[in-house]
Protein backbone atom coordinates (compact mmCIF):
# COMPACT_ATOMS: atom_id res chain seq x y z
CA UNK A 1 0.00 0.00 0.00
CA UNK A 2 1.39 3.57 -0.91
CA UNK A 3 -0.18 6.86 -0.54
CA UNK A 4 -3.83 5.00 0.57
CA UNK A 5 -3.74 3.38 -3.08
CA UNK A 6 -2.48 0.11 -4.29
CA UNK A 7 -2.03 -2.54 -7.31
CA UNK A 8 -4.80 -5.06 -6.94
CA UNK A 9 -4.91 -8.20 -8.98
CA UNK A 10 -8.33 -9.28 -10.96
CA UNK A 11 -8.70 -12.69 -11.72
CA UNK A 12 -11.15 -12.58 -14.92
CA UNK A 13 -13.61 -15.26 -15.42
CA UNK A 14 -12.35 -17.13 -18.40
CA UNK A 15 -8.98 -17.87 -15.58
CA UNK A 16 -6.70 -14.81 -17.35
CA UNK A 17 -5.77 -11.74 -14.93
CA UNK A 18 -5.19 -8.32 -15.13
CA UNK A 19 -4.56 -5.79 -12.81
CA UNK A 20 -6.33 -2.32 -11.10
CA UNK A 21 -5.40 0.27 -8.80
CA UNK A 22 -7.88 0.56 -5.70
CA UNK A 23 -7.99 3.88 -3.41
CA UNK A 24 -8.42 4.31 0.18
CA UNK A 25 -11.89 3.61 -0.11
CA UNK A 26 -11.07 -0.14 -1.46
CA UNK A 27 -12.44 0.89 -4.84
CA UNK A 28 -10.97 1.41 -8.04
CA UNK A 29 -9.36 5.04 -8.60
CA UNK A 30 -11.71 6.22 -11.46
CA UNK A 31 -9.41 8.01 -14.46
CA UNK A 32 -6.93 5.05 -13.51
CA UNK A 33 -9.42 2.27 -14.25
CA UNK A 34 -10.77 3.95 -17.09
CA UNK A 35 -7.16 3.97 -18.67
CA UNK A 36 -6.27 0.54 -17.80
CA UNK A 37 -9.85 -0.90 -19.31
CA UNK A 38 -9.38 0.88 -22.77
CA UNK A 39 -5.75 -1.11 -22.64
CA UNK A 40 -7.47 -3.92 -22.51
CA UNK A 41 -9.89 -3.51 -24.91
CA UNK A 42 -6.75 -2.58 -27.10
CA UNK A 43 -5.64 -6.49 -26.45
CA UNK A 44 -2.44 -5.40 -24.69
CA UNK A 45 -0.47 -7.92 -22.04
CA UNK A 46 -1.28 -8.56 -18.44
CA UNK A 47 2.06 -7.87 -18.14
CA UNK A 48 1.88 -4.25 -19.79
CA UNK A 49 -1.51 -3.79 -17.32
CA UNK A 50 0.62 -4.53 -14.32
CA UNK A 51 3.29 -2.18 -15.12
CA UNK A 52 0.42 0.87 -16.01
CA UNK A 53 -0.83 0.23 -12.86
CA UNK A 54 2.24 0.05 -10.78
CA UNK A 55 3.12 3.51 -12.38
CA UNK A 56 0.12 5.17 -11.96
CA UNK A 57 0.47 4.39 -8.28
CA UNK A 58 3.17 5.76 -8.02
CA UNK A 59 1.90 8.72 -9.16
CA UNK A 60 -0.90 9.50 -7.46
CA UNK A 61 0.81 8.72 -4.13
CA UNK A 62 3.40 11.29 -5.29
CA UNK A 63 0.26 13.53 -6.22
CA UNK A 64 -1.22 12.57 -2.48
CA UNK A 65 1.76 13.89 -0.85
CA UNK A 66 1.79 16.96 -2.82
CA UNK A 67 -1.83 17.67 -2.69
CA UNK A 68 -2.16 17.86 -6.15
CA UNK A 69 -4.68 16.98 -8.65
CA UNK A 70 -3.88 14.87 -11.53
CA UNK A 71 -6.06 17.02 -14.49
CA UNK A 72 -4.63 20.49 -12.68
CA UNK A 73 -0.91 19.73 -11.74
CA UNK A 74 1.39 21.94 -13.35
CA UNK A 75 4.70 21.50 -14.98
CA UNK A 76 6.96 22.51 -12.43
CA UNK A 77 5.03 19.68 -10.36
CA UNK A 78 5.52 17.59 -13.17
CA UNK A 79 8.79 18.10 -13.51
CA UNK A 80 9.45 17.23 -9.96
CA UNK A 81 8.22 13.79 -10.26
CA UNK A 82 11.42 11.95 -11.81
CA UNK A 83 13.19 13.55 -8.97
CA UNK A 84 10.86 11.88 -6.58
CA UNK A 85 10.87 8.72 -7.87
CA UNK A 86 14.86 8.66 -7.67
CA UNK A 87 14.61 9.57 -4.26
CA UNK A 88 11.66 9.42 -2.69
CA UNK A 89 11.55 12.44 -0.90
CA UNK A 90 8.83 15.27 -2.07
CA UNK A 91 9.51 18.11 -3.95
CA UNK A 92 10.69 21.59 -1.66
CA UNK A 93 12.26 19.12 1.40
CA UNK A 94 15.74 19.06 1.23
CA UNK A 95 16.96 15.67 2.29
CA UNK A 96 19.92 15.42 5.34
CA UNK A 97 21.71 13.33 3.42
CA UNK A 98 21.88 11.41 0.22
CA UNK A 99 20.41 8.19 -0.27
CA UNK A 100 20.18 5.52 -2.33
CA UNK A 101 19.00 5.89 -5.43
CA UNK A 102 15.25 4.06 -5.30
CA UNK A 103 15.22 2.84 -9.51
CA UNK A 104 17.20 2.82 -12.25
CA UNK A 105 17.12 5.72 -14.36
CA UNK A 106 15.69 2.68 -16.90
CA UNK A 107 12.82 2.17 -14.30
CA UNK A 108 12.50 6.08 -14.37
CA UNK A 109 12.28 6.71 -17.56
CA UNK A 110 9.22 3.80 -18.09
CA UNK A 111 7.48 4.87 -14.92
CA UNK A 112 7.12 8.42 -16.99
CA UNK A 113 6.36 6.78 -20.31
CA UNK A 114 3.52 5.10 -18.87
CA UNK A 115 2.14 8.88 -17.66
CA UNK A 116 2.57 9.86 -21.31
CA UNK A 117 -0.02 6.69 -22.59
CA UNK A 118 -2.33 7.76 -19.39
CA UNK A 119 -3.10 11.53 -20.43
CA UNK A 120 -3.04 10.78 -24.20
CA UNK A 121 -5.93 8.59 -23.03
CA UNK A 122 -7.40 10.94 -21.10
CA UNK A 123 -7.03 13.71 -24.13
CA UNK A 124 -8.36 11.16 -26.75
CA UNK A 125 -11.57 11.04 -25.00
CA UNK A 126 -11.96 14.85 -24.60
CA UNK A 127 -11.02 15.88 -20.86
CA UNK A 128 -10.33 19.03 -21.08
CA UNK A 129 -7.88 19.90 -18.23
CA UNK A 130 -5.85 16.95 -18.73
CA UNK A 131 -5.36 17.37 -22.56
CA UNK A 132 -3.92 21.12 -21.62
CA UNK A 133 -1.43 19.20 -20.19
CA UNK A 134 -0.98 16.55 -22.51
CA UNK A 135 -0.71 19.17 -25.11
CA UNK A 136 1.59 21.05 -23.35
CA UNK A 137 3.84 18.58 -21.74
CA UNK A 138 4.10 15.05 -23.52
CA UNK A 139 2.86 16.03 -27.19
CA UNK A 140 4.64 19.38 -27.75
CA UNK A 141 5.58 19.99 -30.76
CA UNK A 142 9.45 20.07 -31.71
CA UNK A 143 11.69 22.58 -32.58
CA UNK A 144 13.63 21.15 -34.87
CA UNK A 145 12.88 19.44 -38.04
CA UNK A 146 14.35 17.02 -40.07
CA UNK A 147 14.66 17.42 -44.02
CA UNK A 148 11.76 16.14 -46.03
CA UNK A 149 9.90 15.71 -42.67
CA UNK A 150 6.64 16.77 -44.63
CA UNK A 151 7.33 13.82 -46.42
CA UNK A 152 6.82 11.93 -43.39
CA UNK A 153 4.07 13.08 -41.92
CA UNK A 154 2.00 16.36 -42.25
CA UNK A 155 0.90 17.04 -38.31
CA UNK A 156 4.82 17.16 -37.19
CA UNK A 157 6.37 15.28 -34.60
CA UNK A 158 5.69 15.46 -30.66
CA UNK A 159 8.43 15.33 -28.11
CA UNK A 160 7.78 15.22 -24.66
CA UNK A 161 9.51 17.93 -22.83
CA UNK A 162 10.25 16.75 -19.28
CA UNK A 163 10.74 12.98 -20.05
CA UNK A 164 13.69 11.74 -18.47
CA UNK A 165 16.68 11.13 -21.12
CA UNK A 166 16.96 6.73 -21.36
CA UNK A 167 19.84 5.13 -20.79
CA UNK A 168 21.29 3.86 -24.10
CA UNK A 169 21.01 -0.32 -24.34
CA UNK A 170 23.79 -2.65 -22.29
CA UNK A 171 25.46 -5.21 -23.86
CA UNK A 172 22.58 -8.09 -22.92
CA UNK A 173 24.10 -10.55 -20.16
CA UNK A 174 24.72 -14.14 -22.23
CA UNK A 175 25.49 -17.81 -20.74
CA UNK A 176 28.73 -19.95 -21.55
CA UNK A 177 28.08 -23.19 -23.20
CA UNK A 178 29.49 -25.12 -20.37
CA UNK A 179 26.60 -23.20 -17.88
CA UNK A 180 23.99 -24.07 -20.36
CA UNK A 181 24.88 -27.66 -20.03
CA UNK A 182 24.94 -27.43 -16.59
CA UNK A 183 21.65 -25.99 -16.38
CA UNK A 184 20.31 -28.85 -18.42
CA UNK A 185 22.30 -31.73 -16.76
CA UNK A 186 20.49 -30.53 -13.47
CA UNK A 187 17.20 -30.92 -14.76
CA UNK A 188 17.32 -34.17 -16.51
CA UNK A 189 20.06 -36.96 -17.46
CA UNK A 190 20.45 -39.96 -19.30
CA UNK A 191 21.88 -42.94 -17.25
CA UNK A 192 21.38 -46.57 -18.99
CA UNK A 193 19.51 -45.52 -21.73
CA UNK A 194 16.95 -43.87 -19.27
CA UNK A 195 16.16 -40.20 -18.19
CA UNK A 196 16.52 -39.26 -14.50
CA UNK A 197 15.33 -36.03 -13.65
CA UNK A 198 12.87 -33.73 -15.17
CA UNK A 199 12.70 -33.98 -19.13
CA UNK A 200 9.99 -31.29 -19.30
CA UNK A 201 12.70 -29.02 -17.77
CA UNK A 202 15.45 -29.88 -19.72
CA UNK A 203 13.45 -29.74 -23.09
CA UNK A 204 12.20 -25.71 -21.63
CA UNK A 205 16.15 -24.75 -21.44
CA UNK A 206 16.86 -26.91 -24.51
CA UNK A 207 14.11 -25.14 -26.69
CA UNK A 208 15.28 -21.32 -25.23
CA UNK A 209 18.86 -22.43 -25.84
CA UNK A 210 18.10 -23.72 -29.30
CA UNK A 211 15.24 -21.22 -30.70
CA UNK A 212 16.01 -18.20 -28.71
CA UNK A 213 12.30 -18.44 -28.32
CA UNK A 214 10.72 -15.66 -25.08
CA UNK A 215 9.46 -17.12 -22.19
CA UNK A 216 6.20 -16.73 -22.77
CA UNK A 217 6.26 -17.85 -26.70
CA UNK A 218 7.66 -21.34 -24.94
CA UNK A 219 5.11 -21.90 -22.93
CA UNK A 220 2.44 -21.16 -25.04
CA UNK A 221 3.41 -23.32 -27.65
CA UNK A 222 0.58 -26.52 -28.14
CA UNK A 223 1.38 -29.77 -30.09
CA UNK A 224 -0.07 -28.87 -32.76
CA UNK A 225 2.30 -26.12 -33.47
CA UNK A 226 5.51 -28.43 -32.90
CA UNK A 227 6.17 -29.95 -36.50
CA UNK A 228 9.06 -32.94 -36.14
CA UNK A 229 11.10 -34.20 -38.81
CA UNK A 230 10.85 -36.84 -40.78
CA UNK A 231 13.85 -36.43 -42.90
CA UNK A 232 13.51 -32.55 -43.15
CA UNK A 233 14.16 -29.82 -41.15
CA UNK A 234 11.82 -29.81 -37.50
CA UNK A 235 10.44 -26.49 -36.59
CA UNK A 236 7.69 -24.56 -34.74
CA UNK A 237 5.11 -22.19 -35.09
CA UNK A 238 5.00 -19.15 -32.85
CA UNK A 239 1.36 -18.75 -33.03
CA UNK A 240 -0.74 -15.70 -31.17
CA UNK A 241 -3.47 -16.85 -29.22
CA UNK A 242 -6.32 -14.54 -27.02
CA UNK A 243 -7.26 -17.60 -25.10
CA UNK A 244 -3.48 -17.86 -23.44
CA UNK A 245 -2.90 -14.28 -21.26
CA UNK A 246 -0.12 -15.59 -19.46
CA UNK A 247 2.06 -16.70 -22.68
CA UNK A 248 1.58 -14.22 -24.56
CA UNK A 249 3.39 -13.56 -27.93
CA UNK A 250 4.85 -10.35 -28.24
CA UNK A 251 3.67 -8.06 -30.85
CA UNK A 252 1.39 -10.31 -32.22
CA UNK A 253 3.40 -11.36 -34.92
CA UNK A 254 3.59 -15.38 -36.58
CA UNK A 255 6.32 -17.13 -37.38
CA UNK A 256 8.34 -20.19 -37.81
CA UNK A 257 11.59 -20.97 -36.06
CA UNK A 258 13.57 -23.97 -37.08
CA UNK A 259 15.44 -25.98 -34.07
CA UNK A 260 17.85 -28.99 -33.46
CA UNK A 261 17.25 -32.71 -34.07
CA UNK A 262 18.35 -32.85 -30.70
CA UNK A 263 16.13 -31.00 -29.00
CA UNK A 264 13.33 -32.69 -31.63
CA UNK A 265 14.20 -35.98 -30.22
CA UNK A 266 13.84 -34.83 -26.49
CA UNK A 267 10.42 -33.84 -27.37
CA UNK A 268 9.59 -37.21 -28.82
CA UNK A 269 10.83 -38.40 -25.26
CA UNK A 270 8.45 -35.89 -22.97
CA UNK A 271 6.12 -36.87 -25.80
CA UNK A 272 6.17 -40.49 -24.64
CA UNK A 273 6.31 -39.90 -21.18
CA UNK A 274 2.81 -37.87 -21.40
CA UNK A 275 1.07 -40.33 -23.29
CA UNK A 276 2.06 -42.62 -20.17
CA UNK A 277 1.06 -40.52 -17.82
CA UNK A 278 -2.57 -40.64 -19.46
CA UNK A 279 -2.10 -37.20 -20.64
CA UNK A 280 -3.91 -38.20 -23.97
CA UNK A 281 -6.76 -39.55 -22.53
CA UNK A 282 -7.35 -37.22 -19.62
CA UNK A 283 -7.39 -34.06 -22.38
CA UNK A 284 -10.22 -33.77 -24.69
CA UNK A 285 -8.53 -32.59 -27.80
CA UNK A 286 -4.29 -33.22 -27.19
CA UNK A 287 -3.40 -31.59 -30.36
CA UNK A 288 -4.84 -28.66 -29.03
CA UNK A 289 -2.95 -28.95 -25.79
CA UNK A 290 0.32 -27.18 -24.24
CA UNK A 291 3.50 -28.66 -24.81
CA UNK A 292 4.83 -27.44 -21.22
CA UNK A 293 2.09 -28.45 -18.61
CA UNK A 294 2.04 -29.75 -15.10
CA UNK A 295 2.23 -33.29 -14.54
CA UNK A 296 3.07 -33.67 -10.73
CA UNK A 297 0.20 -31.92 -8.70
CA UNK A 298 -2.98 -31.26 -9.49
CA UNK A 299 -4.65 -30.14 -11.76
CA UNK A 300 -2.67 -32.20 -13.72
CA UNK A 301 -1.79 -31.35 -17.61
CA UNK A 302 -2.45 -27.93 -16.88
CA UNK A 303 -0.56 -25.23 -18.56
CA UNK A 304 2.97 -24.36 -17.38
CA UNK A 305 2.79 -20.82 -15.65
CA UNK A 306 6.07 -18.40 -15.76
CA UNK A 307 6.11 -18.43 -11.68
CA UNK A 308 6.21 -22.05 -12.32
CA UNK A 309 9.76 -21.14 -14.22
CA UNK A 310 10.72 -18.86 -11.71
CA UNK A 311 10.68 -20.83 -9.18
CA UNK A 312 12.52 -23.23 -11.47
CA UNK A 313 15.42 -20.45 -11.80
CA UNK A 314 15.33 -20.14 -7.98
CA UNK A 315 15.88 -23.49 -7.32
CA UNK A 316 18.41 -24.05 -10.05
CA UNK A 317 20.14 -21.07 -8.95
CA UNK A 318 20.39 -22.76 -5.27
CA UNK A 319 21.84 -25.96 -6.78
CA UNK A 320 24.23 -24.39 -9.19
CA UNK A 321 25.77 -21.83 -6.95
CA UNK A 322 29.44 -20.84 -8.23
CA UNK A 323 28.58 -22.64 -11.70
CA UNK A 324 26.49 -19.92 -13.09
CA UNK A 325 25.69 -16.56 -12.55
CA UNK A 326 23.72 -15.56 -9.64
CA UNK A 327 21.36 -13.82 -11.57
CA UNK A 328 20.72 -15.33 -14.39
CA UNK A 329 17.49 -16.01 -16.09
CA UNK A 330 15.17 -17.54 -18.70
CA UNK A 331 15.77 -14.29 -21.01
CA UNK A 332 19.39 -15.17 -20.76
CA UNK A 333 18.64 -18.11 -23.25
CA UNK A 334 17.45 -15.39 -26.02
CA UNK A 335 20.31 -13.37 -25.61
CA UNK A 336 22.91 -16.47 -25.56
CA UNK A 337 21.36 -17.51 -28.57
CA UNK A 338 20.95 -14.32 -30.52
CA UNK A 339 24.50 -13.48 -29.77
CA UNK A 340 25.67 -17.09 -30.74
CA UNK A 341 24.30 -16.52 -34.08
CA UNK A 342 25.90 -13.02 -34.53
CA UNK A 343 29.48 -14.37 -33.86
CA UNK A 344 29.19 -17.41 -36.02
CA UNK A 345 28.76 -15.31 -39.32
CA UNK A 346 24.68 -15.03 -39.39
CA UNK A 347 23.24 -12.18 -41.50
CA UNK A 348 21.51 -10.17 -38.97
CA UNK A 349 18.23 -9.61 -40.74
CA UNK A 350 18.03 -13.42 -40.46
CA UNK A 351 18.59 -13.27 -36.48
CA UNK A 352 16.12 -10.45 -36.35
CA UNK A 353 13.34 -12.41 -38.09
CA UNK A 354 14.47 -15.41 -35.72
CA UNK A 355 13.96 -13.66 -32.58
CA UNK A 356 10.62 -12.02 -33.91
CA UNK A 357 11.57 -8.63 -33.91
CA UNK A 358 9.49 -6.05 -35.26
CA UNK A 359 12.49 -3.78 -36.95
CA UNK A 360 16.28 -4.81 -37.79
CA UNK A 361 17.09 -1.72 -36.12
CA UNK A 362 15.81 -3.28 -32.49
CA UNK A 363 18.30 -6.40 -32.93
CA UNK A 364 20.87 -4.10 -34.02
CA UNK A 365 20.77 -1.66 -30.49
CA UNK A 366 20.65 -4.72 -28.53
CA UNK A 367 23.56 -7.17 -30.61
CA UNK A 368 25.11 -4.74 -32.67
CA UNK A 369 28.38 -4.97 -30.07
CA UNK A 370 28.87 -8.58 -31.13
CA UNK A 371 30.19 -8.01 -34.33
CA UNK A 372 33.00 -5.04 -32.90
CA UNK A 373 34.02 -7.45 -30.50
CA UNK A 374 36.71 -9.71 -32.39
CA UNK A 375 38.25 -10.65 -28.51
CA UNK A 376 35.24 -12.23 -28.03
CA UNK A 377 34.96 -14.22 -30.95
CA UNK A 378 38.54 -15.86 -29.95
CA UNK A 379 37.47 -16.94 -26.80
CA UNK A 380 34.47 -19.08 -27.21
CA UNK A 381 34.30 -22.54 -29.86
CA UNK A 382 30.82 -20.45 -30.62
CA UNK A 383 30.99 -21.64 -34.29
CA UNK A 384 30.99 -24.89 -33.11
CA UNK A 385 28.34 -24.47 -30.21
CA UNK A 386 25.57 -22.78 -33.15
CA UNK A 387 26.37 -25.46 -35.71
CA UNK A 388 23.51 -27.72 -35.02
CA UNK A 389 21.34 -24.54 -34.85
CA UNK A 390 18.54 -24.39 -37.97
CA UNK A 391 18.43 -20.83 -39.43
CA UNK A 392 17.75 -21.76 -42.93
CA UNK A 393 14.85 -24.10 -44.66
Amino acid sequence: MTGGVRVQKVVLPGGGRTWTVLGSDHLPVGPIEQFLEYCRQRGYSPNTAKSYARALTLWWEYLAQAGLDWRTVGISELGGYPTWLRSGVPDGVAALRPGEQRFKESTVAQRFAALSAFYAFHDLVGDELASRLYQRVFAAPRGYVPLLEHVERRKGRARNVLAPRREGPRRPPILAPDQIEAIKAACATREAGAWVGSVRDRLFWGLLEDSGLRRGEALGLQHRDWHTGRGDTPYVEVVPREDSPDARVKGGRWRRVFISDATDRLYGEWLWMLCDLGADQAVEDFDASYVFVNYVREPLFSPMQPGAVDKLVARLRRKLRGVVPADWSAHWFRHTHATALLLAGRPLHVVSRRLGHGDVQTTLNYYGWVTEDAELRALADWKRFAAGWRVEA
